[in-house]
C-alpha cells in the first residue's frame, strides 16, 4: 500500500513545484514518482493479502495488478502531455496534481475491502475528473462536458450510496467479508432481506453509470468529446479500468452466490451496451466521438466477465483492460497530433496519413486492429478470453450477439484505415514529437507482443 502514500505525497510535491515556478521539473518529477509507486506496488506481489486501515482496504494480488495497470497507463498518458497543458493555461502544476489525486482515488477503488472506502475512492476520482473535464475554462464544449459529467455523476453516486445503505441495513456491516458471510449463512435466497436485493440493483445502476454501460451511457459521448483529448484518454482507459475492477471485486467477493438474481439484469445491460455502442459508432463522422461510442461497446465486452462470474473472470478483465488501454492511448495520441496540426477531428483529417506520416499511420493501424479484435494483437486475446469466460457458463447466445457486434466494430475501425491508406492526402506532412514517438512505439510494440505471447499476462491469477 506504499504506492498509495507515494502518489498522495507526489501530488502535493508537484503542487509546490508549480508554486515555485519549476515548470520544467513537473513532468520528470511526476513520471519518476509514478515509476517509484509502480515498483513499490509490484514488490507487494505474492506477499500475502495485507489488510490496512482496520481492514478497510485489502492490498492483495488483485489490487497489485490493477494498481500497476492504472499507474502504467497514467505514465504513458502523462508522457503525451509534454507541451499540451501549456497551451491551455500557465498554471500547469494543477493539471498534474489533479490527475494524481484522481489516481489516488483509483488506487483506493481497486483495493477497497469496505463499502465506505469504495465510496471514498469513487468520490476522490470523480471530483478530480469533474475539474479535469472543464479544465479549458474558456472553451464552451469543455464547460458543457464538466457540467454534464458533474450532474450525471452526482445522480449516479446517489444510486450507489443508497444501494450501499440498503446493503448495510440488511447485513449490518460495510465490511465485504461480513456481507459475504451474511449471504452464505442464509439457507435459501428467500431468507435474505428484500432490501438487500434492492441494494444490489441500485449498486448495479450506480456502477453502470461509472463504466458507461447502456442505458446509463448517455453522458459518455458528450463528455468525451467536450473534454480535452488528453483527459478523455485518461477517462476512457484508467478510469474505465478502475470502474470494472471495483465492479468485479464487489460481485466476486460478495454477490456471487446470488448470481441467479442479478445476472439477468446485467445480461440485458450487456446486450444493450454492445448494440448501442457499436451501432451508434457506425454513424459517427468525428473520430473522437467514434472512440467514445467504441468505449461503450468495449464496456459491454468487459461485462462478460461479471455476467459469467467465475474463476477466470479476474484474468479476463485484466487482459482485456490492458489491451484496450494500450490501443486507446495510441488512438488518442495520434488524434492529438492530427488535431493540433490539421485543426480537425473528423475522419477526413486522417485522409492520406500514410503519406504525410507513415509512422502515425502504422501505429494507428495497429490500434484499430487491436480494438477490432484482429488476431496477432492484444485486442484479439482480450476478446478470446471474454468469449471463453462466457462459454464456460454456457452463454452461447451472448457469444453469437457479441460476434455480430464485433463484425460491426470491424467496419467502423477499418474506415480509419481506409482513410489513411486509400484516400488522397491533403495538407502538409505531420511531425511527431519525441515524447509521442516513445509512447506510441512502446504501446504498439506491447500490443503486438501481447498478441503473440499472451502468456506474459494471462497466467497472473
Amino acid at each position: 500500500m506504499n504506492s498509495l502514500i507515494v502518489i498522495s505525497i507526489l501530488a502535493i510535491v508537484v503542487l509546490y513545484l508549480g508554486l515555485f515556478k519549476a515548470k520544467s521539473a513537473l513532468l520528470p518529477v511526476t513520471v519518476i514518482g509514478l515509476l517509484g509507486a509502480l515498483v513499490l506496488a509490484i514488490m507487494e506481489w505474492n506477499s500475502g493479502a495485507s489488510a490496512i486501515y482496520s481492514g478497510m482496504m485489502l492490498f492483495d494480488n488483485f489490487a497489485v495488478a490493477f494498481s500497476s495497470l492504472t499507474i502504467v497507463s497514467t505514465i504513458l498518458i502523462l508522457l503525451l502531455s509534454k507541451g499540451y497543458f501549456e497551451k491551455i493555461s500557465d498554471n500547469v502544476a494543477e493539471y498534474y496534481t489533479i490527475i494524481l489525486f484522481a489516481l489516488v482515488g483509483i488506487i483506493v477503488m481497486v483495493s477497497y475491502h469496505n463499502l465506505t472506502m469504495l465510496f471514498v475512492g469513487l468520490e476522490i476520482m470523480s471530483v478530480s475528473l469533474y475539474i479535469l473535464a472543464g479544465i479549458k475554462k474558456r472553451d464552451f464544449a469543455s464547460n458543457e462536458a464538466a457540467l454534464k459529467y458533474f450532474l450525471m455523476g452526482a445522480f449516479s453516486t446517489g444510486f450507489l450510496l443508497f444501494g450501499i445503505a440498503l446493503i448495510y441495513g440488511a447485513s449490518h456491516s460495510f465490511d465485504m467479508s461480513v456481507i459475504a458471510q451474511y449471504v452464505i449463512d442464509r439457507p435459501t435466497p428467500s431468507a435474505i432481506d428484500p432490501m438487500f436485493y434492492v441494494g444490489i440493483i441500485l449498486m448495479i445502476v450506480g456502477l453502470s453509470f461509472k463504466i458507461g454501460a447502456a442505458p446509463f451511457h448517455f453522458w459518455t459521448p458528450d463528455v468525451y468529446e467536450g473534454s480535452p483529448t488528453l483527459i478523455t484518454t485518461f477517462m476512457s482507459t484508467v478510469v474505465k479500468t478502475a470502474g470494472f475492477a471495483a465492479f468485479l471485486r464487489l460481485f466476486a467477493m460478495c454477490f456471487a452466490p446470488l448470481a441467479e438474481f442479478w445476472m439477468p439484469t446485467l445480461l440485458v445491460i450487456t446486450i444493450l451496451t454492445l448494440f448501442i455502442g457499436n451501432i451508434t459508432a457506425l454513424y459517427q463522422s468525428n473520430f473522437k466521438r467514434m472512440l467514445a461510442f467504441s468505449s461503450i461497446s468495449h464496456a459491454g465486452y468487459m461485462l462478460f466477465a461479471i455476467v459469467a462470474l467465475g474463476s477466470t473472470s479476474i484474468n479476463s478483465v485484466f487482459v482485456y483492460a490492458s489491451a484496450y488501454s494500450l490501443a486507446s492511448i495510441i488512438a488518442f495520441g495520434v488524434l492529438i497530433i492530427v488535431k493540433d496540426q490539421t485543426g480537425g477531428e473528423n475522419f477526413d483529417s486522417f485522409n492520406g496519413l500514410s503519406k504525410k506520416n507513415p509512422f502515425l499511420a502504422f501505429v494507428l493501424t495497429i490500434a484499430m486492429l487491436s480494438l477490432a479484435g484482429i488476431p496477432l494483437t492484444a485486442g484479439f486475446i482480450g476478446k478470446f478470453f471474454m468469449f471463453s469466460t462466457a462459454l464456460q457458463q454456457y452463454h452461447t447466445w451472448l457469444i453469437v450477439l457479441a460476434i455480430v457486434n464485433a463484425m460491426i466494430g470491424i467496419f467502423y475501425y477499418f474506415r480509419v484505415i481506409v482513410s489513411m491508406y486509400f484516400k488522397d492526402a491533403e495538407g502538409k506532412e505531420l511531425i511527431t514529437p519525441g515524447y509521442f514517438q516513445l509512447v506510441l512505439s512502446l504501446s504498439a510494440v506491447a500490443t503486438i507482443i501481447l498478441g503473440i505471447y499472451p502468456s506474459l499476462i494471462t497466467n497472473l491469477f
